[in-house]
Parts: structure tokens; sequence; C-alpha cells
């Protein structure tokens, strides 16, 4: 169904058993924060908070919680959008498939933006102080908006179809923000409303920016969606929610009628303010940085506006839902975009951008003993292309060297595969002094940092070790060895000192594990607690891709320097311990849980919730 309110949406989702309302009043400080991750990890419904301390409006969180709730909101439109992407991307498809496009392109003309007559968000008008101050975790710089939709425009220009709405993190209070006038906004130049922002810097005209609360689920999602050139996030959002975008103008604001909140407001040129911490999306904090920020002008709201925000943490989280879509999307569109590429998969519990699972076709040199090769010229397209850039490991293999097809998706499987297959003598391809995710801070400077390919093709070369060596020899400050996967161990280590003190260390345990039989071991991540590292996937996945560089932090065995390429001859190890410079990892507050597991004890209002 097309929604034409968030309201109607939380209506569907309870009406069909996915929603669930608190009643009684939940603080924003820290307190909304922890009932959502408990409700999401427990794969719960959305959560309806009617009584938010210190607002008048009620809250939902959790609305993408799982990705079937989030293929239930879009259940009726996700196929025909589907095919508008693929015809946009490539028109000749229409020619080539006519009957799996018959009434595609009506489809996108019904998704054009649409002038408002009715304006629902100008019911009411609110201070920035009145809104639910939802703060996530104890070091957060203040309060924020996760899931803004934030609206630019280029100067002198009110065509529609050229706007720009992008999700950048919104900061409603501390810092030096004056409350009700000053709010902060986190974006870098090379994002639209960046370019727009480089666009008025040359001119006289005041930068007008509008940013937007929740509205029909479909308009969240756009806000992040990679799009098309050519295909504007109001037309998507329309499509995606089968009713066009509602937009009108107020005082040159272009306002989404929608919308349950409206913030508009003058992004003030030539300055900057300190904005975070924030816990962010890898699990740790982004720190204090200096970003835009706007003078407020005015908040508008609907009759019945409800917040929508989300909790941002260690993944997967509930953003975890908009890859998935993303994926669903797009995937029929990957061959095209990367030609010899069968499978992709960033991997959500890595932070997505740390890590990059590949399986590509290896069709060069048939008539020689396989190697990568072909796999290698795709690694290099996608470390240079749009937001795959941004990977730090890429891990690609051949695409026919079993029987049975392999999936970036089972994890376990393909690291299997990989590692029963990979030659660290060849097999390993560093990008040194690059950039990286701006929100990682294991590279060493803000935005600056190193890539690594690791790439697989051909029969297997050994046998995985599936219980710890018996006779395994450690020095000194090195203990307490475990089993992760098939051939990855974890060895907890002294805490990480600096990057000369770690070559020391590293050079010892080498020489140690030089003259013994690891062959079934190729892969050794040093860790600060090795039973964490060994407890789940997930804590292998996020714990050594997050907090490792690879021109740093990546020694061997038996290691060499051939001309230019650096290898080993026996197992790859990954210095994955917390440095210095890390951001702070992200921890709940222990006496905001114990108020809060009295709703999810006998008796409370999410006691069913585990």
């Amino acid at each position: 169904m097309a929604y034409k309110s968030m309201k109607q949406a939380l209506l569907d989702l309870e009406q069909t058993g996915q929603l669930v309302r608190i009643k009684q009043e939940v603080d924003p400080y820290l307190e909304m924060a922890e009932i959502h991750w408990r409700v999401f990890d427990a794969k719960g419904p959305a959560i309806l908070f009617e009584n938010v301390k210190g607002s008048k409006f009620p809250a939902v969180s959790n609305l993408y919680g799982t990705f079937e709730r989030t293929r239930f909101l879009f259940r009726h439109t996700l196929a025909k959008v589907q095919k508008v992407i693929e015809l946009k991307i490539d028109p000749m498809q229409l020619m080539k498939k006519p009957g799996r496009y018959l009434g595609t392109p009506f489809t996108a003309l019904t998704g054009l933006p649409r002038k408002a007559w009715r304006k629902p968000v100008k019911y009411g008008q609110c201070k920035i102080s009145e809104l639910p101050q939802i703060q996530a975790w104890p070091m957060d710089g203040g309060a924020f908006i996760t899931l803004p939709q934030v609206l630019s425009m280029p100067p002198k220009d009110r065509n529609v179809m050229h706007s720009n709405l992008g999700m950048y993190r919104i900061q409603l209070s501390g810092n030096d923000y004056k409350m009700d006038e000053e709010i902060g906004l986190h974006y870098q130049i090379h994002r639209g409303i960046g370019v727009h922002h480089s666009q008025y810097n040359q001119t006289d005209d005041p930068f007008k920016v509008s940013i937007f609360v929740g509205g029909p689920p479909s308009h969240a999602f756009s806000a992040i969606m990679p799009l098309p050139e050519g295909l504007s996030e109001m037309t998507f959002a329309g499509l995606l929610n089968g009713r066009a975008f509602r937009y009108f103008w107020e005082d040159d604001y272009l306002l989404s009628a929608d919308a349950d909140f409206c913030i508009t407001g003058e992004v003030v040129k030539g300055k900057k303010k300190p904005e975070g911490p924030f816990g962010d999306h890898l699990g740790y904090y982004s720190l204090t940085h200096d970003f835009p920020y706007m003078k407020v002008d005015k908040v508008y709201h609907r009759k019945d506006a409800v917040w929508h925000f989300t909790a941002v943490g260690r993944p997967p989280a509930e953003d975890s839902s908009f890859g998935y879509l993303i994926h669903e999307l797009v995937k029929e569109l990957t061959p095209q975009e990367f030609p010899g590429l069968k499978d992709i998969h960033a991997v959500d519990a890595a932070g997505v951008h740390p890590l990059l699972l590949a399986v590509g076709s290896e069709r060069y040199m048939p008539f020689r003993e396989r190697q990568p090769e072909e796999i290698l010229t795709i690694a290099n397209r996608i470390l240079g292309s749009g937001q795959t850039s941004l990977a730090k490991f890429l891990l690609i293999a051949a695409d026919g060297d079993r029987p049975q097809p392999l999936d970036t998706h089972d994890m376990p499987d393909f690291f299997q595969h990989l590692l029963e297959r990979i030659n660290w003598e060849r097999d390993l391809h560093f990008q040194t002094k690059t950039t990286i995710d701006t929100l990682d801070y294991s590279g060493s400077g803000w935005n600056q940092g190193s890539k690594v390919v690791m790439a697989c093709c051909g029969p297997k070369l050994r046998e995985l070790g599936r219980e710890l060596p018996r006779h395994l020899r450690l020095p000194q400050n090195f203990k307490s060895p475990q089993l992760v996967l098939p051939g990855v161990l974890a060895i907890q280590a002294a805490a990480f000192k600096d990057q000369s003190s770690a070559k020391a260390e590293l050079d010892q345990l080498t020489t140690e594990l030089a003259g013994q039989d690891l062959e079934q071991f190729p892969l050794i991540i040093l860790a600060d607690d090795s039973a964490f590292m060994a407890q789940t996937l997930n804590n292998f996945l996020w714990a050594a891709f997050t907090r490792t560089n690879p021109s740093h932090d990546i020694y061997g065995v038996n290691s060499f320097v051939e001309f230019k390429h650096w290898g080993c001859k026996g197992p790859l190890i990954l210095d994955a311990r917390i440095k210095p410079h890390h951001a702070p990892v992200l921890e709940m507050d222990p006496a905001v849980s114990k108020k809060v597991d009295q709703l999810f004890a006998k008796g409370g209002v999410l006691a069913h919730i585990k």
C-alpha cells in the first residue's frame, strides 16, 4: 500500500503484529537507545515510544529492524522499482527483454514529485529543544538526528529535480551550538550537499537547507540510496512508496508536505564548529571534528507527528536493512557495473567498508596453471569505484575452482575456500598511503590508510586445522591461543604500545613460529582478548578488520620483499589489537542497563521479547 504518512505505516505494522507500544515515560538520554538495541538484537518489532521524557512528541525506532519487515513496508513496489533502476542504467534492456519491462516506463512517471496543495507538516511549530533529545552513547557530544533527510538546492535553482536529498547526521545540542538557534551538519565536500555548499561560496546568496524527519518510510531510505545519474531522490522516494513525493515552497525553502518534521535554516558559509563525538556504525566513536553548522529558522511539525530515529553502533544494526534493500534493488546490475564479477558482499558485521568479499571470473590464460589474473583486474575496478573504493580488505576468489558455487554471504565457507587456496607469497597486493572511510580511525591519519587485496585461484594447497595445534610454542607475553575458524588462530598479546614496539614483538613471534609446522593455520589474529575474538563469527569479523591498517598491521612468518612485492612463506598475521590512536569502543552505561532491565523482566511491556 502507498503510505501517506509515518502514522499510517505504523498502524499497518501494528495491525500485523509488527509494532510494540511503550506507554510509560522513557528517557531519551541513553535509555531509548538501549531499549532499541535489545529489541533489535532479538529481531523484535518496531518500537513506538509514546511518552518521551522532555518532549511532547512520540518517537519510533526499529522500523527497518529486520529484512522481512523492510520488505513488508515496500512489498507492493519493490519489484517495480528494481525494473525502473535497471532501465535507467541500461535503457537497451527494454528492447532486449520487452516482456520483463512491460509498463515500467509508466511506473517511472508515477514517481515524479508533485506540488502539494495540502501541507500537513505546517500544522504547528516548535523549538529544537522541544524535539526528542535522543543521545545513544555516554560520550556522544549531544543529541543527534540519526535518520535525517537533508535537502539542498543549487544557487538560484527551483527545479526540484536538481535537488539533493541526503542523510547527513545532525547534531541538535551540545558543543558550542546555541540551543534552539544552531545545529551541526556532518558532511564532506564531495557529498551532494557539499557540492552545493561550494557553489554557494561563490555567490552572495544564502545557503538555505531543509531537514525532514519522518514521513512515509521510503523517504528516509531514499536519502541514502545510491542512485543512477538522472534519477532524483524525490522520484525514487515516490516510486518506492507508490505515491509521489509531495513538496511545496515556503520562504524560499523547499519542504516535504508529508514529513513529520521540517527544520529550515541557513548554513553559515566560511565557518565551522566542532561536531561529535558520535557513536558510529563501526562500533566506535567518531571523534570531534569541525563541520558546517546551520542557523535555525523554523521547526514545523504535523498534527500527528512521530519522531523517527535509530540507534547507531556496532554492526549489525538497523541500518543493515538499508544495505540489504540496496542489494536487492541493484543485484541484477552488478555484472554491468563490474564486468566479470559474480558476487560481492560488503560485510555488515565488519562495518561494511572495512571488508569486502567477492567472487569473479578467471578466464585469462586458460592453457596454463590457474592463478589470480582476471580477478585482479576486477579487484582494481572494485577499489576504483564509488562506495566500494572505501574498502580496506578485499578478499576475492575465482569462480570455478570447485563443483559447487561460492557464496560470499556464506562467510565461514568463503573463508575456508580462500584459506585453502591462497598463496601468501604471491596473492597479497597492497595500496599504501591512500584514502579510507572517514569514520575509520585504524589508519595513519584522518581519512588516511591503506588497502590490501587477497586473491585466490586454483586448487587446494592445504587442509585447514580444526583444532588447536598440540605443540604450539609462543614467546613470553603471547598466550591463550583460540581456534576462530578452520585455519584461523587468535593469539592474545600484551596491550599495543607503539609501532616500533609492535614490530619488535612481531619479530619475536614470527621467529618463534618459523620453526613450527603451521601449514594448516594460514591466518593468525593477534588480539587483546583472544577468547572474545573466537567467541562468535561477528566478533572475529568486527575486531579483526576494523582494528587493522593493512600496511602497518599485517606481518608474516618468513616474510620477504621481492622488488616491491611483499609476501610471506608461513602464516599471515593480523595485529588486531586496539591502538592508542583508535577511537574508543562503544560501551553502554551499566546504570542505564539496569534500569532498562525492568522493561524486559516478567510483567514488563517487553518481557515477551528475548
